[in-house]
């Protein structure tokens, strides 16, 4: 469905690949509507600041209730919660050449045989970022600090380099991660047990509308946002296609849309 009208809106993107690749596929949904988005990315607190401010009207995506939920709070009653996208899950993953049976959940790190074997440097992402914050929140309450171990925000680049020179000497390391991300389908890489909860469990990546812009939408347009769901596995091989077969968010957008269904 396609119209002569135009209607332009500001989409606010989270500063990661895979955010990217889902802001792109929302932008490929709209555009058949005469709506074009104007895309600003930004991290993880700006984006929410701008969405608070009215400077965005959509924004890709908010994990919700755990990694995010705090930055929407405060605004919350001003959007609308259009559409579950995928549903991301922070962890803390290992090569799968570490043994289980020597680490198997987060205490193990702890345990002087295994710290005494582990690359001490854990390298995340942002310090925004949800996974960067129960990372912290890990490092405090099995007293990784005390046990030689060092946890430094950083890129993303700076965090998959880590891990990925590690794996090549197939050195013990430690990786804060998330799901869905390109990594996986390139590594094994085994979550470790979380049995106090510190990374939140599955969030619902929700794609947020404001509520004044709504009503400059076509109607067929926010039917189609409501009715979008990627899933995990897509949005993985979205960002590999990003990341490691170096096409840009559109590209890759316009790919998802050929594949057979």
């Amino acid at each position: 469905m396609s119209t002569s009208a135009h209607t332009e809106l500001t989409l606010i993107t989270i500063d990661l690949s895979f955010h990217a690749a889902a802001a792109a596929v929302v932008q490929a949904l709209l555009a058949p509507y005469g709506v074009r988005c104007r895309e600003i990315r930004a991290p993880h607190e700006r984006a929410f600041e701008l969405l608070r401010r009215g400077e965005g009207d959509l924004l890709c995506a908010a994990w919700l209730p755990g990694s995010h939920g705090d930055y929407l709070r405060p605004f919350a009653h001003e959007i609308e919660s259009v559409a579950v996208l995928y549903t991301p899950y922070a962890l803390w993953g290992v090569p799968d050449y570490v043994p289980p049976a020597r680490v198997a959940q987060l205490a193990d790190l702890a345990r002087p045989d295994v710290a005494a074997r582990m690359e001490h440097q854990i390298q995340g992402i942002g310090p925004g970022a949800g996974i960067s914050r129960f990372s912290r929140e890990i490092m405090a309450r099995y007293g990784l600090e005390q046990a030689g171990y060092r946890f430094s925000n950083g890129t993303l680049d700076q965090c998959v380099t880590a891990y990925e020179q590690a794996v090549a000497a197939q050195r013990w390391v430690v990786l804060p991660l998330w799901q869905p991300q390109y990594l996986h389908r390139s590594h094994r890489i085994r979550a470790l047990a979380d049995p106090e909860g510190l990374l939140r469990g599955r969030d619902e990546a929700t794609l947020l509308l404001r509520k004044d812009c709504a009503g400059r939408l076509p109607a067929g347009a926010l039917a189609a946002l409501r009715a979008l769901h990627l899933g995990n596995e897509q949005l993985s091989w979205l960002d590999h296609l990003i990341m490691r077969e170096q096409l840009n968010p559109a590209q890759a957008a316009a790919r998802l849309a050929q594949a057979p269904a």
